[in-house]
């Protein structure tokens, strides 16, 4: 399996609706069992699509602001 590279910026300017648990370990620099354990834990926000899993990307990137 190919391992893709991806920013926070590039999320930022994606117009896709999700992303894989792939795109956001490879976003924040970390192994994707990480975010598939935040996955089930509910720090990360996820949809069941099916026996898919897949992380609402303005959701996600919200984890990631600064709090005001």
């Amino acid at each position: 399996m190919r391992t893709r590279t991806i920013t926070i910026d590039q999320l930022h300017d994606s117009r896709s609706l999700v992303i894989t648990r792939t795109e956001a370990a490879a976003a924040l620099g970390i192994d994707p069992r990480t975010v598939t354990a935040g996955v089930e834990n509910g720090t990360i926000p996820s949809v069941r699509l099916g026996r898919r899993v897949v992380i609402p990307r303005e959701k996600f990137l919200r984890l990631f602001e600064p709090e005001t």
